[in-house]
């Protein structure tokens, strides 16, 4: 198994693979892991372009995700140098742009209503989803990452300093606050909070996932993913990254050098739990759970034991997105803007395409049940399908 944590120096250059923020530790002179070449296939799966248009300047050369939202016949994105778009998830069209004329962090996150983003200068704005006139903005305590999530009368937002803050979502009154103790180095990285009619449940980086009362922010349960250890901050990192993934009254959740575990959602109670280590959430399909783990492997698990089924080790530390599922393939992305095929049964690579040159850092998702939504470094928003040569 590839999963157990890396230690001293070769921690830190899992950290610097993975395009994370991380403290001076080791001399710069001390060898960091390499991305593996891109793997030379012979593949029968083909990648087509329904369409693609463009969103600003992208990530625009920050260390962001901003991943787009589907909802239904539009989606929503956002671009570092503050440009927000409605477009037609048919065909591309653009429905409405704006440009917030600042920086932004976070976003989108969208409800019935409104569309919500988070800019350089720790503003959490709501936008009218139907033309993205401002309807609010107040000031947050510290920057966030994480996208602002709303069931349409609240919008939380997790801090980088370990904060979960509730907003009234008609008018941006501060409802209520929790605060999370947070170890001194972290990754640059927050996992986006699920808020639900009662609860939400947010992701830290001290290894938690917390469930906290809608109404008044009171803690329900908590779930240690990760347990810090080792001598250094660096062993003792412990992240979660990824939103933890719904399943019917379940949460799936997986931690930097923790564990991939399956918990409940009205308890946090351990349905069962296995040794793992990633920045992004799982992937589910057929009655396998799929995984990209933190030193780049692809791996599958049969959903009945967690039994590995295989490992795809050809993408190591080349900053894998998490995996997609459509039909019986597997889809990532990578540092230098590659989409990767592998076929869900055995992991074989079966199809590649360069998207974008400037990387792919936000999560693919599968839409309308056989589609890719993709969004590259640079601004290129697409919707994708694989066909397979027949």
């Amino acid at each position: 198994m590839r999963l157990a944590k890396r230690t001293g120096c070769i921690a830190r250059g899992a950290l610097l693979a993975a395009g994370m923020l991380a403290l001076a530790g080791c001399s710069s002179t001390e060898p960091f892991e390499q991305p593996a070449p891109v793997p030379d296939i012979r593949g029968n799966v083909d990648i087509d372009d329904v369409w693609t248009t463009s969103i600003g300047d992208g990530l625009d050369g920050e260390l962001l995700q901003l991943s787009p939202v589907y909802a239904g016949d539009t989606i929503y994105a956002v671009s570092a140098d503050g440009v927000v778009a409605s477009v037609r998830s048919e065909d591309g069209d653009m429905v409405w742009e704006k440009d917030l004329d600042t920086r932004l962090f976070a976003g989108p996150g969208v409800d019935g209503e409104h569309l919500y983003v988070v800019t350089r200068e720790a503003e959490l704005i709501a936008l009218s989803n139907t033309d993205g006139t401002e309807l609010w903005r107040i000031e947050l305590p510290t920057e966030a990452l994480a996208s602002p999530q709303s069931n349409g009368n609240l919008v939380a937002v997790q801090t980088i300093d370990g904060r979960m803050l509730a907003f009234d979502a008609s008018n941006g009154d501060q409802l209520w606050q929790y605060e999370a103790q947070v170890p001194v180095l972290t990754m640059r990285s927050s996992a986006t909070p699920l808020v639900g009619g009662d609860v939400v449940i947010g992701s830290f980086a001290n290894g938690r996932v917390m469930a906290l009362s809608a109404s008044d922010g009171q803690p329900l349960w908590q779930y240690q993913v990760g347990q810090p250890s080792g001598r250094t901050e660096l062993e003792r990192l412990v992240d979660i990254g990824g939103q933890p993934l719904v399943l019917d009254r379940a949460l799936m959740v997986v931690g930097y050098q923790g564990k991939l575990a399956l918990i409940e959602i009205r308890s946090g109670q351990e349905i069962w739990s296995r040794p793992a280590s990633s920045l992004y959430s799982p992937a589910v399909g057929d009655g396998r759970i799929f995984l990209s783990a933190a030193n780049g492997d692809v791996l599958a698990l049969r959903g009945s034991d967690r039994r590995e089924l295989w490992v795809q080790d050809s993408l190591s530390w080349r900053r894998l997105t998490g995996p997609a599922v459509v039909g019986d393939y597997l889809v990532v992305g990578d540092y230098e803007g590659y989409l990767h095929v592998l076929s869900a049964e055995d992991g074989t690579l079966v199809g590649q395409w360069q998207f974008d040159s400037d990387g792919i850092r936000a999560p693919i998702r599968v839409i309308e049940g056989d589609k890719l939504l993709v969004y590259g470094n640079s601004g290129d928003l697409a919707v994708l399908e694989l066909q397979p040569d027949d």
